[in-house]
């Protein structure tokens, strides 16, 4: 089955398809991961975007439920240098084949990959149309023209239903933008008390709920999209610990007056080089994201960096200078890539349980502390 890919400047992939049959538009980016593909298929993140995996060999070690990082595949396209048709490894259910076949989703593969991450490197990320049918060529540059990318992805990939992952530490509000399993593994993981709720929930939602910090999770798409979203931040910010990821990081800096804007052609793999300010130690972590915070905007807000991109200098890490919150652009909880920031999830208990300490003490307890002093 042929497969084509056309490029919003004109360039045509002429290639394989595998995985389902049709037609889809995103925004063409690429992935340096080596491993981890099913990861990079279920991180709601991608979701808009069609995907170009930089590793040549896809699919030699197939799909297994234990690794999917949401309920399901997000991305609006695959494509690969050369796709495994039959895996080989004994955790391996199915192939990536089936996957894609079940949600929908275009694969091709048999193009030069490395001429294509090439281009986007130099021109930045396109628009992009992935096809297995026979429309002509004109066809196809007239459906590119008139489609437009998605602007609404947080709303596509966040959960509709508030929902909870006990635990007997600590209650956690997880605001869902796109988060990807990780988040709830490591902070579970930790005896925390999750409760996951939509993107639009507002403030006083979350008050009630009684949380001890919030966590702001990744997701989809320009920041700026999600304009209740720093709303809700700004009203509760002084209020709860916060910790935001990514896309989190992005809506946290909005929230403080800080700015985003778009990088040429993102930050996506799992060896992306980040130096902790503090320590001056670099660390290894996995990226997926295509808007940054402006380093100018910090200037003047209550931030301060606490962690730049080694390659490009871009701020990877924010906490604010009065209240107990802090973000980084990259993902702690890995999956796929190194796991050597999941000490963030600690560093995020650390402070709920600082901020609890410093709590003001209501009249009631204030008298029984005083009782208590009095009689030792």
């Amino acid at each position: 089955m042929q497969a084509r890919l056309l490029l919003e400047d004109g360039t045509l992939f002429t290639g394989t398809g595998f995985g389902a049959d049709g037609e889809s538009v995103g925004e063409v980016v690429f992935n340096t991961g080596i491993t981890g593909y099913q990861e990079v298929l279920s991180d709601p993140s991608y979701c808009g975007q069609i995907v170009t995996m930089t590793y040549p060999l896809i699919g030699n070690y197939g799909i297994t439920r234990d690794d999917f990082e949401s309920i399901r595949p997000y991305v609006n396209g695959f494509v690969v240098r050369r796709h495994e048709e039959v895996p080989s490894n004994w955790r391996a259910e199915y192939s990536v084949d089936r996957l894609l076949k079940e949600y929908g989703i275009v694969g091709i593969s048999g193009i030069d990959t490395r001429m294509l991450t090439r281009k986007l490197r130099h021109f930045g990320t396109m628009k992009g149309l992935l096809t297995t049918g026979n429309q002509s060529i004109e066809e196809l540059k007239e459906m590119l023209g008139v489609a437009e990318l998605m602007r609404d992805q947080v709303a596509r990939t966040s959960t509709k239903q508030m929902f909870s992952s006990p635990g007997d530490k600590e209650r956690i509000v997880l605001v869902d933008f796109g988060a990807k399993s990780g988040i709830v593994r490591e902070l579970t993981k930790r005896g925390c008390d999750v409760v996951v709720v939509p993107h639009d929930t507002t403030a006083d939602e979350i008050r009630r709920l009684r949380p001890d910090g919030i966590q702001l999770s990744n997701g989809p798409g320009d920041p700026k999209d999600v304009p209740h979203a720093v709303k809700m931040l700004q009203e509760l910010l002084g209020e709860y610990p916060i910790f935001g990821i990514c896309l989190g990081h992005q809506l946290f800096a909005l929230a403080c007056g800080a700015d985003t804007g778009k990088l040429k052609f993102g930050h996506r793999g799992g060896n992306h080089p980040v130096k902790e300010l503090a320590t001056n130690r670099c660390y290894i972590t996995s990226q997926n994201h295509g808007y940054t915070v402006l380093e100018d905007s910090v200037q003047g807000t209550e931030l301060k960096v606490t962690h730049i991109n080694n390659n490009d200098k871009t701020i990877e890490g924010l906490a604010h200078a009065k209240y107990p919150a802090f973000s980084v652009q990259y993902h702690p909880e890995a999956a796929p890539g190194p796991h050597d920031s999941s000490y963030l999830f600690d560093q995020f208990i650390d402070m709920i349980r600082e901020h609890k300490r410093n709590q003001p003490k209501t009249p009631r307890q204030a008298e029984l502390v005083a009782q208590l002093k009095g009689e030792l």
